[in-house]
C-alpha cells in the first residue's frame, strides 16, 4: 500500500510495471501507417474487404471488431493480468453478457449487498426466463455452501460489495468445493485493477462498471469484462457480436485515455479516503464507518491478503434518522448529491433512495441499507476541503433533529 503510513506495510504488493502497462499496452505506434503515438477513434461502421470474405485486420463490421475499442481491450487485459478483456456499452449490458451463458433451469448465487443494478436484473429480468438466483452473505463461507446446488453455474460475488462495503474472500470462495461447470465472477468496479486483480485469486471473469474508476471522468457509460479462460472468451465474444451491447469508438478513446492516469488517480483516492474515514471514524455524530482500508473493518485482514490498497469508496451510518440523512446530504458543497463513483470529483448519496432503491425494502433492512444509511465516493480534491465541507453538514444535521 504505497506511501500509506496510516496503515500497516503488510498489504500485497504492487503490481509490478502498472502505469507502464496502463500507457503502452495495446497502443503500439507501429499498428498505425502514420506512427501516430494516441489511438485514433475510428467511428467507421464497415470496412472494405479486399475480397469477398477476406478482411483486412479481422475488420468487417464493428459491431464484431473496431480498432479504437481492440486498443482499450488490449490495455484492460494487461492491467487485470489476463488474456482478454472485452468492452460493453455499460456495466450491466457486461453483466447481462455473462447471464446469457447460462440456461432455463441454472442457478446463480449472488453476494446479498450487491449492487442495486444487479439484483434489480437478477430479480426482474432474468428470473423470468428460468434462471434461478440465491442471495447469501459471502463473509461467512457456510452460507455459499449451504447455498450450492448441483445447478449452481456461478458464484457472483462482488467485494468490497456496493453498498455497505463487505469484504469477501475470493480465494476462500474459488476453493469451495462446486460443480465442475460453476464459474467465479468478480464485480471488481470498487476497487479497480489497480488495487486487485480478481483472476489472481481463482476468479474465472473480473468484470468492471469502467463508467468508475476505470474511466475517472464521469463522461462515459461503460463495461468490462475480462478473462484468462479460452472457451468462456469465446462465448464471451460471440454474446458481444450476436447481442450487440458495444460502446461506441469516442467512448473506447475516453475510457482509453482515463485508463492513462488511473495509478497516480486511485494513489489519491486512496489518500483522500483514509483521511475522511478516519475523521468520520471519529465523529460523535456517525455511528459506524465501513472503510476497508482502516483496521476496524471486519475483514481488514482478507483485504490486506487480496488487494494492495483501498479506493475512495466510504459507508457509514449517521446518529439520527431520515430527516437527519437528508440534512447532511442536502448541506453538503464540495461533496455533489448524486449517484455513481469513481470520478474526480466526490460524491455522497443516500442509497436506500437512489441506487439502492429497487432492493425489496425487507433485503434492505437485513443489510443494513436504512434511513441513516450514507455512501460516499471520495475524490481527488484538496482533502482539508472535503473534511471541512462534511463537518458543516454533520453540524447542520445534528442541529436539525
Amino acid at each position: 500500500m504505497a506511501e500509506n503510513k496510516e496503515c500497516s506495510s503488510s498489504w500485497g504488493t504492487p503490481f509490478s510495471g502498472f502505469a507502464t502497462t496502463a500507457i503502452h499496452n495495446g497502443q503500439d505506434p507501429e499498428q498505425w501507417s502514420s506512427m501516430m503515438v494516441v489511438p485514433p477513434i475510428t467511428p467507421s461502421t464497415t470496412f472494405k474487404q479486399v475480397s469477398p470474405g477476406v478482411l483486412t485486420d479481422g475488420y468487417d463490421y464493428s459491431r464484431g471488431g473496431n480498432p479504437t475499442r481492440r486498443c482499450l481491450e488490449k490495455c484492460v487485459a494487461g492491467l487485470e493480468g489476463a488474456k482478454y478483456a472485452l468492452a460493453y456499452s455499460s456495466g450491466l449490458a457486461a453483466t447481462m453478457t455473462i447471464i446469457n451463458t447460462l440456461k432455463a433451469g441454472d442457478h446463480v448465487i449472488s453476494t446479498d449487498d450487491v449492487y442495486g443494478g444487479t439484483n434489480r436484473y437478477f430479480q426482474k429480468v432474468a428470473a423470468k426466463f428460468g434462471l434461478e438466483f440465491s442471495f447469501v452473505d459471502f463473509t461467512n463461507l457456510d452460507n455459499v455452501k449451504a447455498a450450492i446446488k448441483p445447478n449452481t453455474k456461478i458464484l457472483w460475488v462482488e467485494t468490497p460489495t456496493n453498498p455497505t462495503m463487505k469484504v469477501t474472500d475470493i480465494r476462500a470462495v474459488a476453493d469451495l468445493e462446486k460443480p465442475s461447470e460453476c464459474i467465479i465472477v468478480v464485480d471488481n468496479t470498487f476497487m479497480s485493477s489497480y488495487f486487485q486483480r480478481p483472476l489472481l485469486h481463482g476468479a474465472d471473469i473480473a468484470y468492471h462498471s469502467a463508467t468508475k474508476y476505470m474511466n475517472g471522468h464521469s463522461d462515459v457509460v461503460m463495461g468490462l469484462i475480462t478473462t484468462s479462460n479460452d472457451e468462456l472468451y469465446k462465448k464471451l465474444q460471440f454474446l458481444q457480436y450476436a447481442t450487440g451491447p458495444v460502446p461506441s469508438a469516442f467512448d473506447c478513446y475516453l475510457v482509453n485515455r482515463g485508463i492513462k492516469t488511473l495509478a497516480l488517480r486511485m494513489e489519491q483516492h486512496q489518500k483522500n479516503a483514509i483521511k475522511v474515514a478516519t475523521w468520520l471514524q471519529g465523529h460523535s455524530g456517525v455511528e459506524k464507518v465501513n472503510y476497508p482500508g482502516l483496521p476496524s473493518h471486519p475483514q481488514y485482514e482478507i483485504m490486506k491478503k487480496q488487494a494492495t490498497g483501498c479506493s475512495g469508496m466510504i459507508a457509514f451510518w449517521l446518529k439520527g434518522d431520515l430527516q437527519t440523512a437528508k440534512t447532511f446530504l442536502q448541506s453538503l458543497k464540495v461533496f455533489i448529491l448524486a449517484e455513481s463513483l469513481g470520478g474526480y470529483e466526490s460524491l455522497a448519496e443516500h442509497p436506500a433512495i437512489m441506487t439502492h432503491a429497487s432492493v425489496p425494502a425487507a433485503q434492505r433492512e437485513v443489510l443494513g441499507i436504512g434511513d441513516n444509511f450514507i455512501r460516499i465516493s471520495v475524490g481527488l480534491e484538496n482533502v482539508e476541503d472535503l473534511i471541512a465541507d462534511l463537518d458543516q453538514a454533520m453540524k447542520l444535521a445534528s442541529a436539525g433533529k
